[in-house]
């Protein structure tokens, strides 16, 4: 069975050499099954795309929006797209009140026709259901504000509409390992 993935990364802040090393893991996926389509980056780190992309080889259609740390950059803070037959809505996050709770990055979603809100800003994976819109934050791949460490993640679409999403933690030595626990 085929599937679609989509890696999902945000907050890098300057980590060039950490984001190196993810997207040097995503492009060493086995193909064609295990093979990452395309890429979400959710700001805060945009001057770190193009140094990591170049040096690891990580060659994929990007989605990238404006943090509230990217400066001089003239790209939007909300992104819509369709993927895998789903549509998502894309964002920092530092405009929907992230810390009040999910209800106005949920609607935003629902306005937007999306099915999906991807967002970063609070450097803590999530992933939940709130009014019908699911939401995922990778957590942060460089600075991040949880046990749990730096994350990032990888969702996965197959044939039959299944869905699943997958949170990798990233080790002080660049390591990565999968089935990282959030919520």
């Amino acid at each position: 069975m085929d599937s679609k993935k989509l890696i999902v990364i945000s907050d890098t802040h300057g980590g060039v050499g950490i984001l190196k090393r993810v997207l040097t893991w995503a492009k060493e996926r086995t193909p064609p099954h295990d093979t990452i389509l395309a890429a979400v980056f959710l700001g805060d780190g945009i001057s770190d795309l193009k140094q990591a992309a170049d040096a690891s080889g990580f060659d994929s259609t990007w989605i990238i929006v404006n943090g509230n740390n990217d400066y001089n950059y003239s790209l939007p803070e909300t992104a819509v797209f369709d993927f895998a037959d789903n549509t998502f809505f894309a964002c920092h996050g530092h405009r929907h009140s992230l810390y009040g709770g999910y209800h106005t990055l949920a609607a935003s979603a629902k306005n937007a026709g999306a099915n999906f809100a991807l967002f970063g800003h609070a450097h803590v994976p999530v992933y939940k259901i709130l009014d019908g819109i699911t939401l995922i934050n990778p957590g942060s791949a460089a600075r991040p504000r949880s046990k749990i460490g730096a994350t990032f993640a990888v969702l996965t679409f197959t044939d039959n509409k299944l869905f699943e999403v997958e949170f990798f933690g990233i080790d002080a030595k660049g390591g990565i390992k999968g089935g990282i626990e959030v919520n």
